[in-house]
């Protein structure tokens, strides 16, 4: 029996390196985001470059829910896993959807404070590969988990002032149509963090 433990056992590790692996993936499209609308005039290249990560995430994303499928003895409850991996996926996804919408709604010019909601969402995304990287261990991990909260409401503010000075200085009701969709995909992808978070908060909880 000792034996048999022996080889599964070791499985249960696989599934934090994987983990680890999606979460530095989605902190890298999250820099390339803020790149990408920092030097907007190579937009194209910048959503490219985001929209490679999003494939490579799709890929760890599947090797989870394979290796998942495959485990008999898992680290956290199933259901949580699906759920991390789902969730983590769902923010690169939304930030491809935005750097998508920038150049297929043929976006010219960057707006003032775009740029900063991108950085809230690279910070969120800092958070969740620091908690990620002790989900085994449970080091400080709820208070990564407080950051990318705070993280969330000040997206929420950015989203505001953004979409108020939007209707205030912008006068084409295209472009606003155009922007607002394209601000609040960005604030989307902060809500996703803060899934994330929870998700995080709830397997710890549940394994302390």
């Amino acid at each position: 029996m000792r034996g048999l433990l022996g080889k599964i056992l070791p499985r249960e590790k696989s599934f934090f390196y994987m983990f680890t692996e999606q979460a530095n993936n989605v902190h890298s499209a999250a820099e390339a985001l803020v790149e990408m609308l920092e030097n907007f005039d190579d937009r194209v290249a910048g959503a490219e470059r985001i929209e490679s990560y999003e494939h490579i995430g799709d890929t760890i994303t599947h090797n989870i829910i394979t290796r998942l499928n495959q485990t008999f003895i898992t680290p956290f409850d199933r259901e949580d896993i699906h759920e991390l991996a789902s969730k983590i996926d769902d923010v690169i996804d939304l930030m491809d959807a935005a750097s998508t919408r920038l150049v297929t709604y043929r976006i010219q010019t960057m707006r003032p404070g775009v740029a900063e909601l991108a950085k809230t969402i690279r910070d969120a995304t800092r958070e969740i590969v620091a908690a990620v990287s002790v989900l085994d261990k449970g080091n400080h991990i709820l208070d990564h988990c407080i950051e990318i909260n705070r993280l969330e409401n000040q997206a929420d503010r950015q989203t505001r002032d953004l979409i108020g000075t939007l209707f205030d200085q912008e006068k084409d009701p295209v472009q606003i149509i155009k922007w607002k969709e394209i601000i609040e995909t960005l604030e989307f992808a902060t809500d996703k963090c803060e899934d994330v978070a929870n998700v995080i908060e709830t397997v710890t909880l549940k394994n302390a």
